[in-house]
């Protein structure tokens, strides 16, 4: 069963697995694995704070992990409005795949699933963006609707992005 739940100490050690896995890939790497297992449930605690409690300069925003059979396959961050940062990147929604099941329909999934959340909380539209580059998030956007607006260059992100909005209504 694939489902998204708000980040839950149940799903910790394939969480961390995922983490190694995206470490692998050279991301995360000012994350300590070891740490991250010291500290897990306070992780888990200000993922959830995010809703209620952003950092200055943030929106309120819910972070799901997307779960099938126990297994941590991704992680989706739905921001409830926008700043002008986030219109330029990272949108109203944000996404990722762990990268032992890529190209494996969970993208596509994970979007799908990340908009009815998106309705639920009431949101008329979300703006999607991902790297020029992202083949991958590029179809993943559009088989969940997304129409695109245009593609920028954003300061001090070193790939044009592309800018994408999703109708909920």
């Amino acid at each position: 069963m694939l489902f998204l739940t708000e980040a839950d100490i149940r799903y910790q050690d394939t969480y961390l697995d995922g983490m190694r896995e995206f470490q692998a890939e050279g991301r995360y790497m000012d994350w300590m694995i070891e740490d991250l297992v010291a500290q897990f449930p306070r992780f888990v605690q200000n993922l959830h704070a995010r809703k209620t409690h952003p950092q200055p300069g943030n929106v309120p925003e819910t972070v799901y992990w997307l779960v099938e059979n126990e297994t941590f396959i991704g992680r989706l961050s739905l921001r409830h409005g926008l700043t002008e940062g986030l219109n330029l990147l990272g949108g109203n929604i944000g996404y990722e795949i762990r990268p032992s099941r890529r190209r494996l329909g969970y993208g596509t999934a994970i979007l799908r699933l990340g908009l009815e959340k998106a309705r639920d909380l009431g949101l008329e539209r979300v703006l999607v963006t991902c790297d020029d580059t992202n083949i991958g998030s590029i179809k993943i956007i559009e088989a969940n609707g997304g129409v695109w607006q245009n593609t920028n260059a954003v300061p001090g992100h070193s790939v044009p992005v592309r800018r994408y909005w999703i109708t909920l209504v």
